[in-house]
């Protein structure tokens, strides 16, 4: 079969598959590598003007480069795991032939010369990004409705937001444009907007990846990489296949191991979820106990306020380094015109604070991994909302809202997913829930350092107990002519 054969049931039908169930037709010979990338094309052009997930198309590379692995294929070449299966980067990734712009009028639609070490690894697997995912300006907002646009809609309901800030991440891979999509975690950025779109989204710990990014002080502390996708087996697999040790091994199945669960309903300062999230976290806290898991509901051993206190110190700390990189090359131009509300709001908060403050958010950062020591030598695993919420109306987090409202709200509506951030640990969102109104709800699970396995196992169990495969949103792949 050729791409030029591909009917639009073809071009659907393949989007509801994972990305080793994609990579699989075309190691079996059935499918090419151009035919992978060019069904995604289609889907993108089918659906993606209502949702408006990508900030960037790059349908001409993608297909030269799926092209150029075809013929390598023809000439006797072993063909990548994944080749041909096509995926997205995020518009903060610097991926080599596409802008990085990171959600931000001020950067330019300049092509980049290279990547860093954690693309080299996606693209010698094969992987072929046919563009770039939405953001906000800069990763500093929980919705994904940036000025430079496009503003991304959740394709379970188009009036809500799909989070942030891998808003259009998340949402390319709900609705099946690609089965892949790579995800940035700084604050819950990755398991934000996986909770809202419903699917799985893994924040590693620190140093359990190559390279992302250049090197930049808060955000080597804070920030953390991985490929958002559908299933288990393929968030597993992209850990794995960017992990510093080329040979670390991808869990592949469930464990008869049965873990000490700690349920967390509150968030960090004190707030109690809503009745359909606290619903939710019920639930799947049934579940686990129903799977032999000891469950049993407790509270963080930690100050919440402090800690949150420090953590938006940091936040703010990222928004005055965007502004001061951008001050230079204004050319003549307003910063007002360069960079959002939002982010010059927090700016000027970070100028604000005495050095001191700085001094205790590290500290805070550097006593963490002690205090949660002990936690962690009684349970295995913590069980939580990701959110207080579910996916809230687009203009919620909007970056015109007056600063202060919108860091009381924001921060408020993410008082769950930082501690893993500041404390270097890993966390999972799944899909194992709906709100009233059909909303995804993702149920958050967190380890101590060097537990990824840990989650990936039990996330391989819970998806045998609740499959959401069959799930897919009103604006999908599932439910699209052809």
């Amino acid at each position: 079969m050729s791409a030029r054969s591909l009917t639009d049931q073809d071009v659907f039908a393949i989007g509801r598959l994972d990305a080793h169930d994609q990579a699989a037709l075309v190691q079996a010979g059935e499918l090419a590598a151009a035919d992978l990338v060019e069904a995604a094309i289609r889907r993108i052009e089918r659906l993606d003007g209502a949702l408006q997930s990508l900030s960037h198309h790059a349908f001409e590379q993608a297909r030269r480069e799926a092209a150029e692995l075809d013929r390598a294929a023809e000439k006797g070449a072993t063909r990548a795991a994944m080749a041909g299966v096509p995926w997205l980067a995020k518009d903060s990734l610097d991926h080599p032939g596409m802008p990085t712009r990171a959600g931000s009028r001020s950067r330019r639609d300049t092509p980049m010369a290279h990547g860093h070490a954690y693309v080299d690894r996606l693209i010698a697997q094969g992987l072929v990004a046919v563009g770039k995912s939405a953001m906000p300006e800069f990763g500093l907002l929980a919705s994904t409705e940036p000025l430079l646009g496009p503003t991304t809609r959740n394709p379970w309901s188009l009036a809500h937001s799909p989070g942030g800030s891998s808003g259009g991440a998340a949402a390319a891979v709900a609705a099946g444009l690609v089965p892949l999509a790579q995800g940035s975690d700084g604050g819950g950025s990755i398991r934000l907007p996986s909770s809202c779109c419903g699917i799985v989204g893994l924040k590693p710990g620190r140093d359990t990846t190559v390279r992302v990014r250049g090197r930049h002080l808060v955000e080597d502390l804070l920030v953390a990489d991985s490929l958002h996708a559908r299933s288990v087996r393929d968030v597993a697999w992209g850990f794995a296949a960017t992990h510093p040790q080329p040979s670390h091994a991808m869990v592949r199945s469930s464990s008869p191991r049965r873990l000490r669960i700690a349920v967390i309903e509150r968030g960090l300062r004190g707030t109690s979820p809503d009745s359909d999230v606290r619903d939710a976290l019920v639930r799947t806290a049934s579940l686990c106990a129903s799977l032999g898991h000891a469950v049993e509901f407790v509270d963080w051993p930690l100050d919440g306020h402090t800690f949150m206190a420090a953590f938006e110190d940091l936040w703010s700390h990222l928004a005055a380094d965007a502004v001061d990189a951008t001050l230079p090359t204004l050319g003549g131009r307003r910063i007002e015109d360069a960079c959002e509300p939002w982010t010059l709001g927090l700016a000027e908060r970070a100028r604000r604070l005495p050095t001191t403050a700085l001094e205790a958010a590290y500290r805070q950062i550097a006593t963490l991994p002690q205090q949660l020591a002990s936690f962690f030598s009684r349970y295995d695993v913590v069980l939580s909302p990701v959110t207080n919420t579910p996916a809230p109306p687009l203009g919620t987090f909007a970056p015109t809202l007056p600063v202060d409202a919108l860091a009381q709200s924001m921060f408020a509506w993410i008082d769950y997913t930082p501690l893993q951030n500041m404390a270097g640990t890993p966390a999972i969102s799944l899909p194992l829930s709906h709100s009233g109104t059909g909303l995804p709800i993702g149920s958050m699970f967190a380890a101590d350092r060097g537990q990824e396995d840990t989650l990936l196992t039990l996330a391989y169990e819970l998806e045998a107990a609740a499959p959401w495969a069959d799930r897919w949103p009103a604006h999908s792949v599932a439910h699209s002519p052809g």
